[in-house]
């Protein structure tokens, strides 16, 4: 149910602002190259999506909540809580998240790269003789 306490609705917005965080970080890193800027915008999405299963203790003894969590905010858990468990499997789930985000924006670079022959096409050859620029005139 999407309705009020829900898990699901949770996720649901936790997902729509990660995703206005990542158009917002893909745009910051403007300056750089295609591929470093797929490479860390995709990182910081697998950071940012990799979910980690938590533990936490209830009041009652001996009582437990589980349930899973972005990995980013187990590990941050962890290291508040001095929890050598928690701390290391969020930071396990982490780094493979952005691992695997970083892959991602290779094959993407990969896979939308210009072949050979539009890159011949657009760049001339530097063998070939220089041509002039010729002047044109303004049309209106």
């Amino acid at each position: 149910m999407l309705f009020a306490d829900s898990m699901s609705l949770l996720w649901l917005s936790y997902y729509a602002v990660s995703l206005v965080v990542l158009i917002a970080v893909y745009f910051a890193l403007a300056l750089l190259p295609r591929l470093a800027r797929l490479v860390v915008t995709w990182g910081v999405a697998g950071a940012m999506w990799a979910p980690a299963r938590f533990r936490l203790p209830l009041v009652e003894e001996g009582e437990f909540y589980t349930g899973w969590a972005p990995s980013a905010m187990v590990a941050a858990v962890g290291v508040m809580e001095s929890n050598a468990g928690a701390l290391r499997a969020g930071l396990m789930w982490l780094l493979l998240g952005v691992v695997l985000g970083a892959l991602v924006g290779v094959a993407l670079w990969w896979w939308r790269r210009p072949s050979a022959g539009e890159r011949q096409e657009r760049e001339p050859h530097a063998e070939s003789e220089p041509q002039t620029p010729r002047r044109r005139e303004p049309v209106l």
